[in-house]
C-alpha cells in the first residue's frame, strides 16, 4: 500500500472509492509485474539512519522495500500488507537477499482487522512505520494508526509519513480527492488523528519536508510529504 519511490500515487484511480479494499489491493499488485522501486522510502532512511536496531513493524508493507532495508540495517522486521501478491514478493525478495524469517517477516493480514485486536502484553515494537498509508478505498486510517501508537514500546518511535499533496502528474487528482476515502494530512492533522497523550510521548518532528520525484513521462517535480515522528517515554 506505500510508495517506494515510485512516480505512482495511490488516489489516482476515481473509480476505486466503492471497492473491497482487500480486491482492489489485490488487483492494483497482481496486475503489474511490480508496482513500487523495491528500494527504501527515503525520508525513512534518512530519519532511522542512527538509531539502536530493534524490533521493527511496517504498516502496508507493499512489496516490502523498507522492512528489507530495516532488515539489513540490523532491524528485526515485519511487514503486513492487505495484498498476499505484495506479501509474496516481498517474501522472495528476502529470500534473493539471504535474509530469514528471524530478519525479514511479511504477513497478508487486513490492517482494520489488525487494528481491532487485543495486543499481548508482550506484543511492542521498537519502530512502527507508515509509510504512504494512504488509500483511494476505504482504509480506517486513524483507528490504525492510533492501534500502532499503543504497540510501541517505551523508548520507541511511531514515524508516520504521508503525501501532503498530490503529484502533478496525477490528471484531476484534486477532483477525484473530493469523492473518495483518500486524504492529505498536515502535520496538525496527524496529529490530531494520533491523539498521543503528551505525558507519555514526545514528539520530535511534525513538519512537512520535500522530495525530488519523477512522473511516468520524466517529469521531475518537487514533492511534499507530511513527516510525525513520536517517541513513546518510558512508562
Amino acid at each position: 500500500m506505500t510508495e517506494h519511490a515510485r512516480s505512482h500515487s495511490p488516489h489516482d484511480d476515481s473509480s476505486a472509492s466503492n471497492t473491497d479494499p482487500a480486491e482492489f489491493w489485490e488487483q492494483r499488485y497482481a496486475g503489474e509485474e511490480r508496482v513500487w522501486s523495491g528500494r527504501v522510502n527515503r525520508t525513512l532512511s534518512d530519519i532511522v539512519s542512527g538509531w539502536r536496531p530493534g524490533r521493527a513493524l511496517d504498516l502496508g508493507c507493499g512489496e516490502g522495500g523498507d522492512v528489507l532495508w530495516l532488515a539489513e540495517n540490523g532491524w528485526r522486521a515485519q511487514g503486513i500488507d492487505l495484498s498476499p501478491t505484495a506479501v509474496a514478493r516481498a517474501r522472495a525478495e528476502a529470500e534473493a537477499r539471504g535474509l530469514g524469517v528471524d530478519r525479514a517477516a511479511f504477513a497478508a493480514h487486513d490492517l482494520a482487522a489488525w487494528a481491532g485486536e487485543d495486543p499481548a502484553p508482550d506484543d511492542r515494537y521498537d519502530l512502527i512505520a507508515a509509510s504512504f498509508l494512504q488509500s483511494p478505498v476505504e482504509l480506517p486510517r486513524e483507528r490504525v494508526l492510533r492501534a500502532a501508537a499503543d504497540r510501541v514500546a517505551a523508548g520507541g518511535h511511531l514515524v508516520v509519513v504521508s503525501h501532503a499533496e498530490g503529484p502533478p502528474w496525477a490528471a484531476g487528482l484534486r477532483a477525484q480527492h473530493q469523492h473518495s476515502h483518500a486524504d492529505f494530512p498536515s502535520p496538525d492533522s496527524e496529529l490530531a488523528a494520533l491523539a498521543l497523550d503528551p505525558k507519555r510521548w514526545q514528539v520530535e518532528v511534525a513538519e512537512v519536508r520535500e522530495r525530488e520525484a519523477t512522473g511516468p513521462d520524466g517529469t521531475v517535480a518537487m514533492l511534499r510529504d507530511t513527516v510525525v515522528v513520536a517517541r513513546r517515554l518510558a512508562e
